[in-house]
Order: C-alpha cells, then sequence, then structure tokens
C-alpha cells in the first residue's frame, strides 16, 4: 500500500508546502518594501551616511562602505555643521593604462596627433558606436532567416479522487509524469519589401556611424592641432617676456650707469625699477599661461593630464599672402565630403526607408512554420503498475496574415514616418546651410589672420627700431627713460601680437580645412598652413 501524500479531498503534501513557503516569501517581501525608505537620508537637512539607515540600523546592502565617514555629522549633533562628504571609492580612482612615451624625445605636431587617435576616449567612442550599427545590420539580415527553436517540458501531476467502490471511505491516487520535446521553425517567406526597407535602413545608419567615426579622428586632430599651436604660442610669449625683461634690465643698467656720472634722476630711476617689475609680472604670467595651455593640449589629446611629455616647437615657416581658392570652390567640395552633410543625408535615406518599411506593414505577412516532437508520459493509479505512452509528432503550415482592423495604428505610424522623412530632409538643408556659412566665415577668419600678421610684422619691426633708438638716445643724453622704456613696452606688445596673430592664421587654416572636409590625415594640416 502507496503512502498518501494528502489528506482527503486535499492538495497533495508537497503543493500544501510550497504555497505556504511562497505566501511567507511575499509577506517578507512586502514587509521590507516600506523599509527600504530608510536608504534615503533622514532628514533634508542632514546628510546622508553610508552604511545605516534609519535609528543608525546597519545598511546590509551597503556593506563597502562602512567606515568611510567616521567624521561626518549625525542628526541631533550640534557642535558641529553637517559634513556632506562622499564616501570614497577606490574603484573610481583607477585610471586608464597612459600611453608609453619617451620622456627625452620631444614630439611633434604629427606625433601627437597619433598619439591621441590611439588614446582618445571620444574616438573609441566613435568606434564601438559604429560596431553596433554594423551589428544593427547584422540583425536585420538575420529575419531573412527562419527561426529554430527547441523545447523541452518535463513535469507531473498528482490528483486525489474519492474509491468509487461503496463503503470505502479513502482516495485513490492518480499520477501523471512525462517529458516532451520539440523542435519548432518559423519562417517568414514574404512581407512586401518590409524587411528589405528596415534593411536598408540599417545599412545607411551603418554608413552614417562609419562617417562620424572618421569625422570623430578629423575633430580630433583639429582640437589637437589648435591646442599645440596655442601650446606654441605661449612658449613664443615667454620666450618674448623674458627678452622683454632683458631690455629692461638694459634701460636700467643704463640709467644706473648715468646715475654714477651725476645725469639721472631718481625718478628716471624708479621707472627703471618699476619696468624691470612689470617685465617680471609679465614673464610669470607668460609662464602660467604655457602651464595652461600644456594642460590643454593633455585634454585635447584625452590623455591624463599628469601625463609628462616634451613637446617641440611648431616650425616657423611663412605664411601664404593670400587665399587661393574661391569660397564656391571650397563649398562645393566641402557639401560632396563634409562629414556632417554626408551623415546627414545618409539620416535622410535612412528615414526614406522608415517610409517604405510602415507601408509595408499594412500588407499580407506569408510565413511557414513547423513542428516536430516526441512525448513520453507515465501513467499511475494507486498501487496499479503504472502505465507509459510515447509518440512522435510531426506538422508543416504554410499561413498568411492580414491585417484588417486596427484603429488607425499603421495609418498614424505611416503619417508618423513621412514625418520624419520630411524632418530628415529639412535637417539635410540646415545642415548644408550650416556648412556653407561656416566655411564663409572661416574663410573669412584666415583672411583677416594673414593680414593681422603681415601688419603685426611691420609693427614689430617699427617697434624694434623705436626701442633701439630710444635706448640709445638716453644713453647718449638725447632721450628720456620714459620714452625707452614706452618703446620696449611697445615692442613686446607689437611681438606678441605678431605671434599671435601668427598662431591664429595657422589654428584658422586648420579650422577651415577640417570645415571643408579636407582634415583627414595628421600629415595634412590645413589648406594654407604649414605641413608637420
Amino acid at each position: 500500500m502507496r503512502r498518501r501524500l494528502s489528506g482527503p479531498g486535499g492538495l497533495p503534501r508537497f503543493l500544501r508546502r510550497t504555497c505556504v513557503l511562497l505566501v511567507c516569501t511575499g509577506l517578507g517581501l512586502a514587509a521590507c518594501a516600506p523599509n527600504a525608505v530608510r536608504l534615503a537620508p533622514e532628514a533634508a537637512d542632514q546628510p546622508w551616511v553610508p552604511g545605516t539607515g534609519e535609528q543608525g540600523q546597519p545598511n546590509a546592502l551597503l556593506p563597502q562602505l562602512q567606515g568611510a565617514q567616521d567624521s561626518a555629522a549625525r542628526p541631533g549633533d550640534d557642535t558641529r555643521p553637517p559634513d556632506f562628504t562622499i564616501p570614497a571609492n577606490p574603484e573610481l580612482a583607477r585610471m586608464a593604462e597612459a600611453p608609453q612615451l619617451d620622456t627625452t624625445h620631444s614630439y611633434g605636431l604629427a606625433e601627437l596627433i597619433d598619439i591621441a587617435q590611439r588614446s582618445s576616449p571620444d574616438t573609441r567612442l566613435a568606434w564601438e558606436q559604429a560596431r553596433q550599427a554594423a551589428l544593427a545590420v547584422g540583425m536585420v539580415e538575420a529575419t531573412y532567416l527562419p527561426l529554430i527553436t527547441a523545447n523541452v517540458l518535463a513535469g507531473g501531476i498528482e490528483t486525489s479522487v474519492p474509491d468509487p467502490v461503496p463503503g470505502r471511505d479513502r482516495h485513490i491516487k492518480l499520477t501523471a509524469q512525462g517529458t516532451a520535446t520539440l523542435v519548432a521553425f518559423e519562417w517568414l517567406v514574404f512581407d512586401f519589401g518590409q524587411r528589405g526597407a528596415v534593411a536598408k535602413a540599417a545599412r545607411e545608419g551603418s554608413f552614417a556611424a562609419n562617417v562620424l567615426f572618421n569625422a570623430a579622428h578629423q575633430k580630433l586632430i583639429l582640437e589637437v592641432a589648435s591646442a599645440y599651436y596655442r601650446h606654441g604660442a605661449a612658449v613664443n610669449g615667454l620666450r618674448l617676456a623674458r627678452q622683454s625683461l632683458t631690455n629692461s634690465n638694459a634701460v636700467l643698467a643704463a640709467v644706473e650707469a648715468r646715475m654714477q656720472n651725476g645725469q639721472a634722476t631718481t625718478v628716471e630711476l624708479a621707472q627703471a625699477r618699476q619696468q624691470v617689475a612689470q617685465s617680471k609680472l609679465k614673464m610669470v604670467t607668460a609662464e602660467g599661461l604655457v602651464r595652461d595651455h600644456y594642460q590643454g593640449l593633455l585634454t585635447a589629446m584625452g590623455v591624463n593630464a599628469t601625463q609628462k611629455i616634451r613637446i617641440s616647437e611648431p616650425a616657423r615657416r611663412p605664411l601664404p599672402a593670400r587665399v587661393d581658392h574661391t569660397a564656391e570652390e571650397m563649398i562645393r567640395l566641402a557639401l560632396s565630403r563634409r562629414p556632417d552633410v554626408v551623415a546627414s543625408y545618409a539620416a535622410l535615406k535612412a528615414s526614406k526607408a522608415g517610409v517604405e518599411a510602415a507601408q509595408a506593414e499594412v500588407m499580407p505577412k506569408v510565413f511557414l512554420t513547423g513542428v516536430a516532437g516526441s512525448n513520453d508520459t507515465r501513467y499511475g493509479m494507486g498501487n496499479l503498475p503504472p502505465a507509459r505512452e510515447r509518440h512522435d509528432t510531426s506538422a508543416i503550415m504554410l499561413g498568411a496574415t492580414v491585417p484588417l482592423y486596427d484603429a488607425g495604428l499603421r495609418a498614424a505610424q505611416i503619417r508618423n514616418a513621412q514625418s520624419q522623412a520630411a524632418a530628415a530632409e529639412q535637417t539635410f538643408r540646415k545642415t548644408q546651410n550650416a556648412a556653407v556659412s561656416e566655411i564663409v566665415v572661416a574663410s573669412n577668419v584666415l583672411r583677416t589672420a594673414l593680414e593681422s600678421y603681415r601688419a603685426a610684422g611691420a609693427l614689430a619691426d617699427a617697434a624694434n627700431t623705436t626701442y633701439d633708438a630710444a635706448l640709445d638716445a638716453y644713453r647718449n643724453g638725447l632721450g628720456t627713460v620714459t620714452v625707452a622704456t614706452e618703446a620696449n613696452t611697445a615692442l613686446l606688445d607689437a611681438r606678441l601680437a605678431q605671434i599671435e596673430a601668427h598662431a591664429t592664421a595657422l589654428i584658422a587654416a586648420v579650422n577651415l580645412a577640417f570645415l571643408t572636409g579636407s582634415l583627414t590625415s595628421r600629415d595634412n594640416l590645413g589648406l594654407y598652413g604649414p605641413r608637420h
């Protein structure tokens, strides 16, 4: 006689236990949910203290933060203000591996660009986005193939029924246990071009992502080159500041020499010393500017700001006198290869493919489906020997689905896709107009920078002549120290203006190359600027 697993008319014992366990678990979770508010700060004016909730109870969810804020103020502590310190997480302090650099080598612009392209997170992010877009194409193309799934089901059922023999006050247990294994496939055979339209949109998206990946490198070249030229201008400015200090000391020495001969006054001596002090202040400012632009260059490269690297100075090559290309030629060239214009046009084509996909959604779908499997079942009743039954099943069907009524959903989807295509076309036109405007402005900036460089050069030559004449005149008693110091200041300003104009012209050339889509490598750094 088998042991009965259930009472008269009741559930099997293991089912009752399972139900009790599920109910208890649910009640426990329901009781914990309101207490989760303890994870939040206790009051609006009190700091969040990691590791504790309300009433100072330990928070088991944050054991790694225990003891991170022993100095944080607790509610009710009136002796010191609340401390809103965030606990330190050592994981966040792990920096990416820095590039291996030769600290004894002076890196030029081309080398710095190469380092940036290998180290910058921006290019790696663009690369991953391009890979994701390419994988999206593969996922769409996978829908052309059938979907095959394997399923395995196993289980049992147990029931207890009254004994049909009159006078017997007992129940008979009925059991059934079995397994079912089956393989099913479903294949969308024909969909009126919907998958083709979706695949076309995905391919356009992948193309745009690849274009933007190249654009990320072009932008990186622009940023590194611009930062490099600014750093070079700052270094040259520091050199001029030091030369200005030398000139100021020369004026001071001339005043002191005349003082020994009784030919200078204390006012002149004070003016000369003031000029020296001002030159030292300008030199300190120039040194700070060099450090700032050095950090700016490291930031543009995407490397750690603590990286130590030696930077060579830009080669001093003469700038052209004028812009050779006309704006119309640059505009036609730019509109055919500028990354943002190309990507915007790809987005327009993708949106038009989206319209085709939405229109195909209202058409019938023809599919092929099938299944093959086997069942193995064992039956038991009371003390009788169990029975076993096994059978195989297979089927294949060709079907079609036709949308009849959807409350206007598909029609709205078509109109939405058409609206998105219209918006994409306007975005493309806007991108074109913006490109034209940017190119014209950049061309004007370059032209102005070249003219400023020529004017600043003439001014620097005149200021140098004036300084030399003023100093000689003072030494010979024919001039004043005021004229000499003013000439020194004017000479520094003129040379700084020349350096700034030179760097501005180089940056403007690189920027124009970027805006016309020709800033494509580290060896092509501008239409009109020098190559490095």
